[in-house]
């Protein structure tokens, strides 16, 4: 984040952002921000997804399109890594 007042924002866009993924994204299993300790102005995002069609479809909501049209006033920088599972325990997918 550029700054505190920064991060405020980012973290109202944020919250804004998971209320369309919690109402609209059955495919989307986690969407978690997280803050590491001692770094108050960096966000770290986990999301995992059913399968790449529901990433592809979380990328082509409105509220998702929003987030990322926005999110960049308030970022000193982004870095995204695409992870490839390989095991693990996920959530059920809900009927």
């Amino acid at each position: 984040m550029k700054d505190e007042a920064s991060a405020q924002s980012f973290d109202q866009l944020a919250s804004e952002t998971l209320e369309g993924i919690r109402d609209h994204e059955s495919g989307t299993l986690v969407y978690v921000v997280h803050t590491p300790e001692g770094e108050p102005l960096t966000r770290i995002f986990y999301e995992l997804y059913a399968d790449r069609s529901a990433f592809d479809r979380h990328e082509q909501q409105p509220h998702v399109k929003h987030f990322l049209a926005e999110r960049e006033q308030h970022l000193a920088a982004t870095e995204v890594t695409y992870l490839a599972e390989v095991a693990g325990k996920r959530p059920a997918l809900e009927s």
